[in-house]
């Protein structure tokens, strides 16, 4: 067999794949195909929001990273409620919450009670970064549509900041406020619940929206617990299906 033949044998080989490939999504939604429990998904999104209760509607917060999703389930019910279940992580190596700043004291108590040795002020707040990590994701997916996949999730997570997350200290002058004991900590729980969808551009290719609630708390591992009661998130990615 000629060289030339052999190279034309295999490209039609190597491409014999991808004919399967469209024969069958020709007959196929492609939110048929990624419903599929044998798939997987992996992205890269944008997430940005603020908060919204407890004197926290002025933070802000922007992050970056990539999410990993598997399909465990064949598809169950019917109509709208047609769908499967999936687990998901998630990891923000960029995360970034910008805070107002205020003016803070550093105190220690002395024999009267009514004394106390303070150094400042000096500024706590401003803008902190970090790395988020989701490692438990579980989503519903909404697949009764052709190029809309609609999806509700819950989740939980962990966050680690450069800074003990938020500052701590307004108020009045005291060992209460101002005091050793008076810190928040770096590290956070995020419990978070949310929707979205994946819009289908091609059969495993998927333009990706959401909105997520998040918590942010450190579950008493500072001496404060001040967190962010409630905050709103809204995402964009694209996706990848295997």
């Amino acid at each position: 067999m000629s060289q030339v033949k052999r190279l034309v044998l295999a490209a039609v080989v190597g491409l014999f794949p991808l004919a399967s490939f469209g024969q069958m999504t020709a007959n196929e939604s492609p939110v048929s195909a990624a419903a599929k429990h044998t798939s997987w998904e992996m992205g890269v999104l944008f997430q940005g929001g603020k908060g919204i209760t407890d004197q926290r509607d002025d933070f802000q917060f922007f992050m970056a990273g990539g999410h990993l999703g598997k399909v465990l389930t064949p598809e169950y019910g019917g109509g709208i409620f047609k769908g499967n279940f999936e687990y998901a992580v998630e990891v923000f190596p960029y995360w970034q919450s910008n805070t107002p700043t205020f003016q803070r004291y550093s105190c220690t108590g002395t024999p009267n009670p009514n004394v106390f040795n303070c150094v400042g002020p000096y500024t706590v707040g401003g803008t902190f970064h970090g790395v988020s990590v989701t490692p438990i994701i579980l989503r519903w997916n909404f697949t009764h549509g052709r190029r809309i996949m609609p999806w509700a999730q819950a989740a939980g997570g962990v966050l680690w900041t450069n800074h003990k997350y938020p500052a701590y200290g307004q108020g009045e002058v005291n060992l209460q406020n101002m005091g050793p004991n008076s810190d928040a900590s770096v590290w956070n729980f995020t419990p978070q619940g949310g929707v979205g969808l994946h819009y289908f551009l091609q059969p495993n290719r998927s333009l990706d929206f959401g909105a997520n609630a998040v918590h942010i708390s450190s579950a008493s591992l500072g001496d404060r617990n001040p967190g962010v009661n409630a905050s709103v998130q809204f995402s964009i990615g694209y996706t990848w299906w295997k």
